[in-house]
């Protein structure tokens, strides 16, 4: 009996590191949420478009960009969960009950105006992967419209966030690709800290339009009010803080998956793909007979995502601004002018993608230009909120979060008034999502 339980007793030691690493694990999933949904759902159709247009126009010389990128984007997604757990409300609540309805109403018009081009993009990015495999736009956006529909309508946040937390694990794919691509990794590993500018107007826009697309106007508002709706405290927020972080690399690691998929397939051969569904197509002859399949169906799980997203973020918004009630944990009747607008915004979309022969990409390019334009507005509102003392407390920003977000500001200050101005300049190509 002696030898059985010192045995026995052996086992369970052996096991242990299993469990407690098994454990660790599932505690690390159980907290990621927001964080991980609103920067998955910037690998959307306009967003992959462009990076498919990175890879192949100019290889590898995004990725340093990406990098920037992503510091970029923690601080700004970090600023709104963090208003979220300290004040419980929303971005435009705290707007208007800071800086009064005026400047709420021109806000919301230009993020209502800027989401409804971006939500017709995503189902355009179902329409063309439900195409590239081999289902006809006619039934797949319909169909993906009537499940977006019904999630929301039917669920409560906890399970809408289950649900949008496992179409993030589209984006696998495209990982995936990589490793079955086989690519220089020494050749990335430069390319990645070393930064590359070239003096073209093409190149400029490019960055202009992938910054545009990573760090958006819907992204804060869906963080701070997810984070809200989800009822996070100061004293838990720690998790929420790694969720951010988290969240923001893995999707901007996809991002860069997207780039050296293009970039060591097509870029090699001298070929430029100008939409998502494109590189899609071109990379099959290249990659092997599973490329497109593994594109077509990251780009559908993308789409669904900020399909879903997208409307929500915007809803929410909205009916903060004006005092309505809202949030997933309302039913229909008591919340009525929350799901009409989430509910008229996928019919819209759904009838924009369903027009035979409808440019798809300038739709695109102009839901960017809308983002980057808003983006510094927005930005300077949420500062002056983070930084206000009745607000936040003691959880205001500190000197190196404002120095960083200021000059993050500044920065696509610029760039949204190059991305206004470009189609007027001779010379400047039209190019973007």
């Amino acid at each position: 009996m002696s030898g059985r339980k010192h045995a026995t007793q052996r086992v369970h030691r052996k096991r242990a590191p299993l469990g407690r690493g098994l454990h660790r694990l599932g505690l690390f999933l159980a907290i990621l949420g927001p964080g991980l949904i609103t920067a998955s759902a910037d690998n959307d159709a306009p967003g992959i478009a462009t990076y498919s247009m990175a890879g192949s126009r100019y290889g590898y010389g995004f990725l340093w960009l990406l990098v920037v990128v992503t510091v970029g984007e923690v601080i700004v997604q970090e600023m709104a969960a963090r208003m979220g757990a300290v004040t419980g409300k929303g971005t435009a609540d705290l707007i208007r009950e800071r800086f009064g309805v005026r400047v709420t109403a021109s806000a919301m018009a230009c993020l209502l105006l800027a989401n409804a081009g971006t939500t017709m993009a995503q189902f355009a990015g179902i329409a063309a992967s439900s195409e590239l495999l081999g289902l006809t736009r006619y039934i797949a956006v319909p169909l993906a419209a009537l499940a977006v529909g019904y999630l929301v309508l039917r669920g409560n946040y906890s399970a809408v966030e289950k649900v949008l937390l496992a179409l993030s694990l589209a984006a696998l794919s495209y990982i995936i690709s990589v490793i079955k691509i086989g690519p220089p990794w020494g050749e990335i590993l430069r390319a990645t800290v070393t930064p590359s500018i070239q003096p073209d107007p093409q190149f400029v826009l490019a960055v202009m339009a992938t910054i545009g697309t990573t760090i958006t106007p819907w992204g804060i508002v869906y963080m701070q009010a997810a984070v809200a709706d989800k009822g996070v405290a100061m004293d838990a927020y720690g998790a929420t803080r790694i969720d951010v972080t988290f969240g923001a690399t893995w999707g901007n690691i996809v991002s860069a998956a997207i780039v050296i998929c293009t970039a060591a397939t097509l870029f090699v051969h001298g070929i430029v793909v100008e939409s998502a569904e494109g590189a899609a197509m071109a990379l099959e002859p290249f990659a092997g007979s599973w490329a497109r399949p593994l594109f077509s169906s990251g780009l559908l799980g993308a789409s669904l995502l900020a399909a879903s997203v997208l409307p929500l973020s915007t809803t929410y918004a909205i009916c903060e601004a004006f005092g309505w009630e809202r949030g997933l944990d309302h039913r229909p009747k008591d919340a009525p002018v929350f799901y009409a607008i989430f509910v008229g915004m996928i019919v819209m979309g759904v009838l924009v993608a369903l027009i035979p022969g409808i440019p798809l990409f300038p739709v695109m390019w102009l839901s960017q230009a809308l983002n980057a334009l808003l983006l510094p507005v927005l930005l300077v509102l949420v500062l002056r909120l983070v930084n206000d003392a009745r607000i936040m407390g003691r959880w205001a920003n500190g000197r190196v979060q404002n120095v960083l977000a200021w000059a993050l500001t500044a920065f696509i200050a610029a760039v949204g008034i190059l991305l206004l101005i470009s189609p007027l300049l001779p010379g400047l190509p039209e190019i973007g999502p």
